[in-house]
Formats: C-alpha cells, structure tokens, sequence
C-alpha cells in the first residue's frame, strides 16, 4: 500500500543523508595519496598518541593489517607522516574478514 506521504519522506530522508556526508577526497601522507595494498580502505580519525589531534587509522580490506598516520598538523589543518603498522603484542595486529 503506496501513502501519498511517502515521496515527500523519500526525499526529506535522501536530502538528509547528503547532508551528513562531504564529497569524497583523497588524503595524503608524506607527500604521497594514502593508497593500501589490498581491497578497500576505512579510515577513522582518533587521537591514538594522546597528543591532543586526531590521528589517522586506515584499515584495509584484503589482509585486515590496520596502518597509523600520525598527524604531525592540525585537527583544521592535519598533516599525516608515513604509517606504522598498528601492533597488539608485539606483532601486526590483523581484524579477521568473515
């Protein structure tokens, strides 16, 4: 059963979720686009250091290794240096893919 509603929520909902994102950009991390190895990325921004701004971790698809750009710049202004791997134990932690 179609409301006469439901176009008009369709579309408040579709100008909502464009609202929420920014077009994509790339980032780049001594002086190079951030480019991983295998599969897609998914980048979270979070003061890993505890130096006060937000570093980068870039997580990637194919192996589930997680890299670390620490951000030499600004929360406004951030500048990423080369990655470490992220360690748990000594070793390169790994997030399983099921």
């Amino acid at each position: 059963m179609r409301h006469a509603w439901m176009p008009l929520a369709a579309a408040l909902f579709a100008g909502t979720l464009a609202a929420q994102f920014e077009q994509p950009t790339r980032i780049a991390a001594g002086g190079e686009d951030i480019n991983v190895d295998i599969g897609h990325a998914a980048p979270f921004a979070y003061d890993f250091d505890g130096d006060g701004v937000r570093d980068l971790l870039v997580g990637q698809f194919g192996e589930g290794k997680l890299r670390v750009y620490r951000n030499e710049g600004t929360d406004k202004a951030p500048k990423y240096g080369k990655f470490e791997w992220f360690m748990a134990g000594g070793e390169i932690a790994k997030i399983p893919a099921s």
